[in-house]
């Protein structure tokens, strides 16, 4: 079955940087876009970031570019986000997710970025 899992989340200074990592399994994770999304407390889930299925076209929200990168590795089926000059603001729950896949979109459970000094 599909699985997403992501790791690397933890509390963090601002400006501070941190890479978060979700690797994938049970699905053909080369012919897939992969999105990288985030809760704040409070608040609604939001995209934070998009990568093609061989990554040449890559999207971010507004509130994070120049400072996020999305990038994948589709011979370990890896997605990655390298999060930098981290603001209290970029808090939140971190998921994963894959979309379309057979036709209904997958998530993995998360994980928590906690940037505060």
């Amino acid at each position: 079955q599909v699985q997403l899992v992501e790791s690397g989340g933890g509390l963090v200074q601002p400006g501070g940087s941190l890479r978060l990592s979700c690797a994938a399994s049970g699905f053909s994770f080369s012919a897939y876009g992969m999105r990288w999304y985030r809760q704040g407390s409070g608040k609604e889930r939001e995209l934070v970031a998009s990568i093609s299925s061989v990554g040449r076209s890559l999207t971010y929200a507004d509130s994070v570019k120049g400072r996020f990168t999305i990038s994948r590795d589709n011979a370990k089926n890896m997605v990655y986000l390298q999060m930098n000059s981290l603001k209290p603001e970029d808090t939140a729950v971190y998921y994963c997710n894959a979309p379309r896949v057979s036709g209904r979109d997958y998530w993995g459970k998360g994980t928590l970025l906690t940037v505060s000094s």
